[in-house]
């Protein structure tokens, strides 16, 4: 029971602490948002998931700070989200589709075949690439993580891993063949 208490109390201090931080950043994160999506909404809706997603990681952030300030620690997770944000609205329209508009090219099932046909010798291929490669593709193609964070992944330099994946990318190229090029040579 005495261990109980403790992590009662324990949760009850940090909640304490994560209160101050709060009122202590909630300004700076918002202001950060805000100067990043240029909208009062997207960036209180920003500061929110921020302040959640630090909550979620407060006890742990605390521990690994060795008493430097978390402002920094905010900051990036407001930039991540932010950067996500921007990475989910450039996959989406910008404006919706009207209805009573006719699209312009319908597929055939003949190009959809050769589509999944497509997609499936570059999923063989990656799977028969090296690890590295595998790893350096997934996490860009798949994961949307630019270089410096597969960099960091990895713990490579930021050159290394732009070569790792272009080279991915060409070894890809070569094993499944690359649409681009056409059978003669320019």
């Amino acid at each position: 029971m005495t261990t109980e208490a403790q992590s009662k109390k324990s949760k009850a201090q940090l909640d304490a602490e994560f209160s101050e931080l709060y009122r202590a950043h909630l300004r700076d994160v918002y202001s950060y948002a805000y100067y990043r999506v240029g909208d009062h909404h997207d960036a209180e809706d920003l500061t929110e998931q921020t302040f959640l997603q630090a909550y979620r990681h407060f006890e742990r952030a605390q521990q690994e700070s060795n008493g430097r300030p978390l402002r920094p620690w905010l900051i990036r997770i407001a930039h991540n989200l932010a950067a996500n944000l921007y990475r989910d609205r450039s996959r989406k329209p910008a404006s919706p589709i009207d209805e009573n508009s006719n699209l312009t090219a319908l597929h055939t099932t003949e190009q959809v075949v050769e589509g999944r046909d497509e997609l499936s010798r570059v999923l063989e291929g990656v799977q028969q690439l090296p690890d590295d490669r595998r790893e350096a593709l997934i996490m860009r193609f798949a994961l949307g993580m630019d270089n410096r964070e597969i960099a960091r992944a990895m713990d490579r330099t930021d050159g290394a891993t732009k070569v790792l994946i272009h080279r991915a990318i060409k070894q890809l190229q070569e094993m499944v063949g690359d649409p681009r090029k056409g059978d003669g040579d320019e």
